[in-house]
């Protein structure tokens, strides 16, 4: 097989030759379409179900929502795991899927279940949905809106109409989640003294809202030759038209709503909220790229967009990028760039110290872009994508590359430089030379067939032994099947190139000389030689002695470190602030804004921006007690203080410990990505507890952190926060309702509107949509008493009593967020 190669090769030199042309053409074109990312996506098949359920605890939506949606996922078939989290106001269930399920067919699945689940949750608790199709390293940008004399409100509109949903139109954008602002709302503030003095309920108020807030199509008309389409324009649309709502009538007197209720304009009860450098809030914004697309063209779309939007928003408002990993790409495959540049440098000049010969040099030097170009080729068609660790790979490949064809090439010469000094020949070979009249396509015909085999057998051993690694699956196959692919893609190239390419090459322009070693030859045989005659006098002892060598190195195995991967410098730092349970968003707004102020002290850094609680749903379910936070840094060659980066995450990391009452934890975006999805949670090691007592789970929980504690090299180890939030509970006296003729609804309701508050509609300004919020006034429900106070109406209006009369009201401590693990 490998003569008939050869003989193939040289009797269609032209042929090959324009193959090789083809293929390096080919090998181009695929360069320009290929994937690239900084680092190679380990995310699992997983699909999310997210449903909000405002204001409902975490028991109930661990009992109501959580639970049906994680039975019906049960049954779906190729479900590796399921994960959810149940916290206040959210229910995100994670399905993982084993690698071969395609992602596609996946989300079908998992939508067809969700009709059955949506069955088992009670109506108005929320309505579940599938999320983002993306990846964990799908946040490719985010960005801050920002301007002068913009209040918040003002800017989280032009983030939610405008910036958003330009950005979602660019190729490749699966979803953009807001962050941060307010949401502008139209409020309905109703007083309840209004209420007993009119006689109405806050059920009346928000059922005359709903009933007069409507458009409607009557279909058409004809008049004549024309065609009349008929609309009831009845949609409320200024805070005015909300006032003059009929809500009840009193002896001939209709009572608006203006007559009981403040109407205004103002923010919607939030969970997250965005600062920045220390100088307060912004509106922010992030993309999630879709899942296999190009990161790079991606990010290239959203800045072109971006460009375009700062010309068409207000004046003075901007929208700038905080995180941008096209940046991270540049950095990462700019290195192996340059390694591989590099790499290619070096080669031919020891090739040209050692072969002695330029054109030789150059022949094997040839087969390192037709072989690279091919591996990327491959690479591109199979679907990987260059990335640190496949790039990575060809970069250790390089030198292994030209191994066949310096084997070839010089073999070939040889014979070459025989058969044009026959006497030369004969002195080293007892008269074994080439015939004089023999071409020189058979000369090298003859050299290449000598070496054909030993060069497929040799570089056939280098891909064998990258075999273990395609047999690895999850998650590290993911991280290293790429680098295997590339390097044996390369060898592939290389082995294919010696036994076509170099012996063309060498037919056409290879020409023999005087069979002389070089210099560094000389130097180099002269240790060799004796130390070559000595090891085959001394068998024995050789095998020994190398039999010894390797007993030490397995010996010294068990010392060495081991890691993952080797830590990525991503250029930034990204630090997790977790405040006490307890701790509302105000408060870890004025925490982060501090620690941002102490952050920007050190002349490293450029930006701070903190992300507190959560974005829309879609994103991370975090609580609002939780504070993450991307420093940008400036350049390493810009640092004046001397210090490195893990001296000044050290320094950062005393500063804030200053602070009193907070946990700590250190990292960088993608690493801290990478850590959740190998171990669920934001760390490089987690440890689970399993059981129903959440109390139990609590004590042993903080057991093991004081004994991980004293780990040497242990940092930063937390317990996370699965309790510790306060509640105020309201139990429902069933026997004293009873007295009254009142049902648990009408007593569940008023607590739901009138502390809560519940959507009543919405009002349009053009395409743009707001909710219609209805609740009572801020000093009737701010406190245990005003709420025990709440008047409840029996179902006949026939009686009024407070709440405090029909219910317990308690301050209790219950769970912060409860977490399954395939249900448990």
């Amino acid at each position: 097989m490998i003569d008939r190669i050869l003989e193939f090769s040289l009797k269609n030199r032209v042929l090959i030759a324009i193959l090789a042309v083809a293929i390096s053409g080919a090998g181009l074109l695929a360069v320009l379409r290929l994937p690239i990312d900084a680092f190679p996506d380990v995310s699992p098949v997983l699909v999310q179900v997210i449903t909000e359920t405002p204001g409902l605890a975490p028991e109930e939506v661990e009992k109501l929502v959580t639970y049906p949606v994680e039975v019906a996922m049960n049954g779906l078939p190729g479900v590796d795991k399921i994960k959810s989290i149940s916290a206040f106001g959210i229910s995100q269930i994670s399905v993982y899927f084993h690698d071969n399920v395609d992602i596609y067919f996946a989300r079908q699945l998992a939508l067809e279940k969700l009709q059955q689940a949506k069955e088992e949750i009670p109506p108005g608790l929320g309505e579940p949905r599938l999320g983002p199709i993306t990846t964990g390293l799908g946040q490719v940008y985010q960005y801050t809106v920002a301007g002068e004399g913009k209040d918040l409100t003002e800017l989280r509109t032009l983030q939610d109409w405008i910036v958003k949903y330009n950005l979602r139109t660019v190729p490749g954008v699966t979803e953009v989640l807001s962050f941060g602002g307010e949401v502008k709302q139209y409020q309905v503030r109703v007083d309840p003294r209004a209420l007993i003095q009119y006689g109405v309920t806050l059920t009346d108020v928000r059922a005359a809202i709903q009933a007069n807030n409507r458009n409607v199509g009557g279909g058409y008309i004809v008049r004549g030759p024309e065609e009349y389409i008929v609309r009831g324009l009845g949609l409320a649309e200024t805070l005015e038209d909300l006032g003059n709502i009929i809500v009840a009538e009193r002896s001939g007197t209709p009572i608006l709503v203006r007559n009981i209720a403040e109407i205004e304009i103002g923010p919607e009860v939030r969970r997250g909220a965005v600062t920045m450098n220390g100088k307060g809030e912004v509106a922010a914004g992030i993309v999630l790229k879709r899942i296999y697309e190009n990161t790079e063209q991606v990010i290239a779309g959203v800045k072109s967009k971006v460009e375009e939007l700062n010309r068409a928003l207000p004046a003075g408002v901007k929208a700038t990028p905080f995180y941008d990993q096209a940046a991270l790409i540049e950095r990462a495959v700019g290195t192996v760039e340059s390694a591989l540049l590099e790499g290619a440098v070096l080669i031919v000049i020891i090739l040209f110290l050692f072969l002695g010969d330029v054109r030789s040099s150059l022949i094997v030097t040839a087969m390192l872009p037709l072989s690279l170009l091919l591996a990327l080729m491959l690479m591109q068609y199979f679907g990987f994508s260059a990335n640190l660790m496949s790039l990575g790979g060809l970069a250790i490949a390089i030198g292994m590359m030209v191994d066949g064809g310096i084997v070839m090439v010089e073999n070939i010469y040889r014979h070459l430089s025989e058969h044009q000094h026959p006497a030369q020949g004969d002195a080293k070979d007892g008269g074994a030379h080439s015939p004089p009249r023999e071409s020189r396509v058979h000369v090298v015909l003859r050299s290449a067939r000598e070496v054909g085999r030993p060069i497929v057998f040799a570089i056939a051993i280098i891909i064998i032994v990258f075999l273990p690694l395609f047999t690895l699956e999850g998650v590290e196959g993911k991280m290293f099947k790429p680098m295997a692919f590339a390097v044996s893609f390369a060898m592939l190239g290389s082995l294919i190139f010696s036994l076509t390419v170099i012996p063309v090459l060498c037919s056409f322009f290879l020409k023999g000389g005087k069979e002389e070693d070089t210099w560094i030859m000389r130097i180099a045989k002269r240790p060799y030689l004796p130390a070559l005659r000595w090891s085959l006098a001394n068998r024995g002892k050789t095998l020994l002695a190398a039999l010894a060598a390797l007993g030490i190195s397995l010996a010294v195995i068990p010392f060495l470190g081991t890691e993952f991967v080797p830590q990525l410098e991503e250029g930034s730092i990204m630090y997790r602030v977790t405040l006490a349970p307890s701790a509302g968003l105000d408060d870890a707004i004025r925490t982060a804004t501090k620690i941002e102020e102490m952050a920007k002290a050190f002349p490293e850094v450029v930006d701070v921006v903190s992300k507190i609680g959560r974005a829309e749903a879609g994103g991370d379910p975090e609580p609002v007690n939780n504070i993450e936070a991307l420093v940008t840094l400036k350049p390493a060659d810009e640092w004046k203080t001397g210090r490195s980066k893990p001296e000044l995450v050290e320094a950062m990391e005393r500063k804030f410990s200053e602070f009193p009452g907070i946990g700590l934890n250190f990292s960088q975006p993608i690493a801290m990505r990478v850590d959740e999805l190998l171990s669920g949670v934001k760390a490089q090691l987690a440890i689970q507890l399993f059981g129903d007592d959440l109390d139990q789970l609590v004590q042993s929980a903080e057991a093991i952190e004081r004994i991980v504690t004293g780990i040497p090299g242990a940092a930063d180890v937390q317990t996370e926060q699965v309790t510790g939030q306060p509640q105020l509970q309201i139990k429902v006296d069933r026997a004293a309702i009873a007295r009254y003729g009142i049902n648990v609804e009408d007593v569940q309701e008023t607590i739901e509107t009138a502390v809560g508050g519940e959507a009543a509609g919405q009002v349009f300004e053009g395409i743009r949509r707001f909710d219609i919020n209805v609740r009572l006034q801020e000093p009737f429900r701010s406190s245990p008493q005003a709420i025990g106070n709440l008047l409840i109406s029996a179902p006949d209006r026939s009686v009024r009593v407070p709440l405090s009369q029909v219910a317990e009201i308690r301050t209790v401590v219950g769970p912060k967020q409860i977490s399954h693990d395939n249900g448990q």
